[in-house]
């Protein structure tokens, strides 16, 4: 029986309008893809379309193996990078990648965004890891799967938690996101998008400036994310 993938595919659109809404690309760069995991697919953007004329139905179902499922158009040509994380990282429900300006420019710098302040502390409790520029042979391979692999290893040699930390940057080449949804991997990109340039201007007006200590840091993450969490309704 043929599956409807409609409901897939609306939040796949609804997920990358957004991101062109928050300001986070420009032209056709970025994506958001959403996952199938029942069925094991997931919707991506099609690849060079302008958001302005992007319709639901234009998302195309891609496997965990990279085989087009439904669609008439190419996958964003991140697609191996998507599929990867979803068949590595059982728990994520959705990926984001942008070129957005601040988050690229700190990965141009090849450097994690130290915590400096309680909006970072609010969302996580470590510096946004920058993994470390992708060597030759990875380059000339399958590009877009080692992308993939370079994220993943950063998080294991760190010992990082994917569900602790759901943003990454890409030494030279920019930020991917990921969350339960396709949804929260946008708010995620907005707010790494946020907090880098927080970062940029912070160092600016103060060079020496010292990360937040400990103790504010377990505040400001706990009574968002704790046991006995209070913000909110």
């Amino acid at each position: 029986m043929k599956v409807d993938y409609k409901a897939l595919k609306q939040e796949c659109y609804q997920a990358n309008m957004e991101l062109n809404a928050l300001g986070l690309v420009i032209y056709t760069f970025g994506n958001v893809s959403a996952v199938d995991r029942k069925n094991q697919v997931f919707a991506i953007k099609p690849s060079g379309v302008p958001y302005e004329i992007l319709k639901p139905e234009d998302m195309v179902i891609v496997d965990f193996d990279n085989n087009i499922v439904e669609g008439q158009l190419k996958p964003s040509s991140d697609t191996k990078t998507h599929a990867f994380l979803y068949k590595t990282w059982s728990d994520i429900g959705g990926i984001a990648h942008t070129h957005a300006l601040y988050s690229v420019a700190w990965a141009q710098a090849q450097l994690d965004i130290p915590i400096l302040g309680t909006t970072h502390a609010d969302h996580l409790t470590k510096d946004i890891p920058c993994a470390p520029p992708m060597n030759d042979n990875l380059i000339k391979g399958n590009y877009e799967h080692n992308t993939g692999i370079q994220i993943v290893d950063c998080f294991k040699e760190r010992g990082i938690s994917n569900t602790e930390v759901e943003m990454i940057l890409i030494s030279n080449h920019g930020p991917f996101t990921w969350g339960e949804n396709a949804a929260k991997a946008v708010y995620n990109s907005k707010v790494l998008e946020t907090v880098a340039q927080m970062a940029t201007l912070t160092l600016q007006i103060n060079p020496k400036a010292e990360k937040l200590k400990d103790s504010l840091i377990k505040k400001h993450y706990e009574r968002k994310h704790g046991d006995d969490a209070y913000y909110g309704q």
